[in-house]
């Protein structure tokens, strides 16, 4: 067992390395019970296709320290530009302030952020020049956090806890993030949240995924014919497919998903934007876009 989840780690490369730290104790032992079953370079995989969201129904029970160290250790490996690691996570451990922060609870939180602050610092240290703070430096930061993020859950499927990735953080009135969590107000700005912790019961299935026509495009850019848009919201409208918030939208006399979906989930974005919004407030003033943006 130990041989095997050796070769696992070498084999890591399938994820970017970012299982590299998965030095699995007795809760990971139990999650990776079968890896003897299965060949180690398809561990990985396997995992990843075990990936599901729990939608607040923690169960009451911790998640042990040595195991969310783990985690930690292996969001930390995640790639990221130039070895800069642009982001923060904030473990928060009280339900109660998880609650206002992202809306949903469980036994522990990471709030990942797009953060400069300890890169300032540091080369203010050592009286070096060093002057983030512009649209670019946010994008790329931002693929560093998520892929951190990321990295959390599919480590922590790994071993054996659940999770929940919200942007609740963006709901409501966002400087309470800041202001709960002392957040500076500059060089960082709260892009996600991942809840983690053991789901009170097994969902009836997975949430299905598109991978076909309009998501994978082989070689250059395809713009979808009328037939292949008919075939999307006949999957959409599939319930075998799994790929639907919810089935309500026929009991409300709906002849597609997809009605549902752009008519009233995502009605507010509907009409371009005209006035500034409370996102784009703060990210000026975190100073990652130019003020006259």
């Amino acid at each position: 067992m130990r041989r095997d989840r050796r070769a696992f780690v070498r084999r890591g490369a399938l994820l970017g390395g970012s299982l590299a730290l998965l030095r699995a104790g007795t809760a990971g032992a139990s999650a990776l019970s079968d890896a003897k079953a299965v060949a180690p370079a398809n561990t990985a995989l396997e995992t990843i296709h075990q990936l599901r969201t729990t939608h607040g129904n923690f169960a009451d029970k911790q998640v042990p320290e040595d195991v969310l160290q783990q985690i930690l250790q292996a969001s930390v490996r995640a790639a990221n530009a130039s070895n800069m690691q642009s982001y923060s996570i904030v473990v928060v451990r009280d339900p109660a302030l998880m609650k206002q922060v992202c809306t949903y609870a469980g036994p522990r939180m990471l709030l990942y952020c797009v953060d400069h602050n300890r890169l300032k610092a540091t080369a203010e240290h050592l009286k070096l020049p060093y002057a983030p703070g512009n649209a670019e430096d946010f994008v790329t930061s931002c693929v560093n956090t998520a892929l951190a993020a990321q990295t959390a859950v599919v480590a922590s499927r790994a071993l054996g806890v659940d999770s929940l990735v919200t942007n609740g953080i963006h709901r409501g009135d966002m400087e309470r993030v800041w202001r709960l969590l002392e957040l500076p107000e500059t060089l960082c700005f709260p892009l996600i949240a991942v809840v983690l912790g053991y789901a009170t019961e097994e969902a009836p299935q997975r949430k299905g995924r598109l991978s076909g026509a309009g998501v994978v495009h082989d070689g250059k850019y395809h713009r979808l014919t009328k037939d292949e848009l008919d075939g999307l919201v006949r999957q959409y409208d599939d319930p075998a497919a799994h790929l639907g918030l919810n089935d309500s939208w026929r009991s409300e006399g709906r002849q597609h998903y997809l009605e549902w979906l752009f008519g009233s989930w995502l009605s507010r974005s509907a009409k371009p934007t005209t006035t500034e919004t409370q996102m784009l407030r703060l990210l000026k003033r975190s100073g990652f876009i130019e003020p006259n943006a």
